[in-house]
């Protein structure tokens, strides 16, 4: 019999953050970031699609602090779900054009979800992310997360490199 694979994850707002199986076991048990704290053993996790996010930015950031694992790339919010379940550290949604900003809806969720795990997230200037202007994050350049640990001196790299300018 095929083992049936699948999560749900959910977060509130000051009320933490969980998960639960898709299949059969229906409590909620807590998620947590990673507690990792050594940089050059990080996990990043990016978009599949290079359209959605600069892989060469990535590797440049990746290299600049030291990090050796490759990027783990799958789609969705699931990139969330990687960093506030601890299974990564950082995810990076980097600009592929300067004018493009990123919709709320793929965000929102994920966003609320690593920071009730215990994580970080920003744009890639370190501004928190603003979901009041509509339908886009129309003052947010890119998106960070990450599990808090990391945060800074990945933005630290992103301005360094002169990512996103």
């Amino acid at each position: 019999e095929a083992q049936q694979k699948g999560a749900i994850f959910l977060a509130l707002r000051s009320g933490g953050a969980f998960v639960t199986d898709l299949y059969g076991n229906t409590s909620l048990r807590p998620v947590r970031v990673s507690t990792r704290n050594e940089i050059s053993a990080a996990r990043f996790c990016e978009s599949v699609e290079s359209g959605h996010s600069s892989h060469g930015d990535s590797r440049r950031i990746a290299q600049h602090l030291k990090i050796t694992a490759p990027p783990v790339r799958l789609d969705s919010q699931a990139k969330y779900a990687m960093v506030a379940s601890g299974e990564a550290d950082i995810y990076l949604r980097l600009p592929t054009r300067m004018d493009y900003r990123e919709k709320i809806w793929d965000h929102a969720a994920g966003a609320i979800l690593v920071e009730e795990a215990g994580g970080r997230v920003t744009d890639i200037l370190g501004r928190p992310l603003d979901f009041s202007q509509g339908r886009t994050l129309a003052l947010n350049t890119g998106v960070v997360a990450s599990n808090g640990a990391f945060h800074d001196a990945i933005l630290q790299a992103i301005q360094r490199l002169k990512i996103g300018r």
